[in-house]
């Protein structure tokens, strides 16, 4: 009998303990999974040309001041590399899971391109123009790339899938129609959720004439999501620049915090150059992949490329600022 009582009152000083644990204030905890980061930028000198030929010797990573050690390094369309601890580098190869999914390296060659085409009421009168320039970019495409077309009017049309195959996607391109009210941050959104899910380097264009009237997402929370998933983002307006002020406002902080450029091309002329510009770019771009070091920042982590040569100084990197970690549940 006593060692009953023993264990019923052992019991009750549980559940009260319990009880009163309950009832303190609980702090959070929070915690974040950082997976393996990747860095596109393109370097220029002070002429503005591309520079090429640069090696992951060349540069240096830093996040929050934290160097980082580089794992995988590409130029271009060329395979990626990976990065030894010596400095050396070797061909990518994929192993476990990932060369039964397809292998690192075929994700790492070439770029996956995703065109997102307004094929609103605002482009009635450049729509057939617009349409031709995408269709003479794509065709100049690298043989390694990728490419899907999107249009959007109030909804997102998925008119060709990621393929290499440019007939293919072409054809989903020309059997766009012209739509009615623009809702171009979901659009985006919806791509750029997309493009996240397609391992490898990738690069969204917008083909847009500007204004947005549909959408129910800000803008800035879509630069959030393109600026934390590495995606650089290239903007072709149609409008001009000084004409709608807030559209062109929001175009270069996108473009600007993702590592892309933004373009006002209002006549067909200046649609293909723009398109002649995104394609130099790819070509000459730079893709570092890193896992990041031990960082206790669980917010906005800055990400800075340097280039540790002599002739550092005369060169200008273009990459997006920085990234916050996904928490982890």
């Amino acid at each position: 009998m006593r060692f009953g009582k023993i264990a019923v009152g052992s019991l009750l000083g549980l559940r009260l303990a319990g009880l009163l644990a309950a009832q303190e204030p609980q702090r959070p905890v929070f915690r974040v999974k950082v997976d393996m980061v990747v860095v596109t930028f393109t370097v220029t000198d002070s002429k503005g040309r591309y520079v090429s030929g640069l090696k992951p010797s060349d540069f240096r990573i830093l996040e929050d001041g934290i160097v980082q050690k580089i794992a995988t390094f590409a130029e271009g369309s060329k395979p990626a590399v990976q990065v030894l601890e010596d400095g050396s580098t070797r061909p990518l190869i994929a192993t476990g899971p990932e060369a039964e999914a397809g292998g690192a390296a075929d994700a790492f060659v070439g770029t996956n391109v995703f065109i997102l085409f307004d094929t609103s009421n605002y482009m009635y009168r450049g729509f057939v123009y617009a349409s031709d320039a995408i269709a003479d970019f794509v065709r100049g495409l690298d043989r390694a790339d990728s490419v899907a077309i999107y249009t959007f009017s109030r909804n997102l049309s998925r008119a060709a899938p990621l393929t290499r195959d440019r007939q293919a996607a072409i054809a989903g391109l020309r059997k766009a129609v012209a739509g009615d009210d623009a809702a171009l941050y979901n659009s985006l959104l919806l791509t750029l959720r997309d493009a996240a899910k397609v391992p490898g380097r990738k690069v969204i264009i917008v083909f847009s004439n500007g204004p947005d009237n549909a959408s129910v997402v800000a803008p800035d929370d879509v630069r959030a999501v393109a600026e934390d998933e590495g995606i650089p983002i290239y903007v072709i307006s149609t409008s001009e620049v000084n004409k709608d002020p807030i559209s062109s406002a929001v175009f270069r902080r996108i473009t600007a915090r993702t590592g892309g450029q933004a373009f006002w091309a209002k006549t067909w002329q200046k649609q293909v150059e723009a398109f002649e510009s995104i394609r130099e770019a790819l070509g000459y771009s730079y893709t570092i992949t890193y896992y990041p070091q031990p960082n206790p920042n669980e917010g906005f982590r800055k990400i800075t490329v340097e280039i540790v040569s002599d002739v550092a100084k005369k060169y200008r990197v273009r990459a997006r600022p920085g990234y916050r970690p996904r928490p982890a549940f």
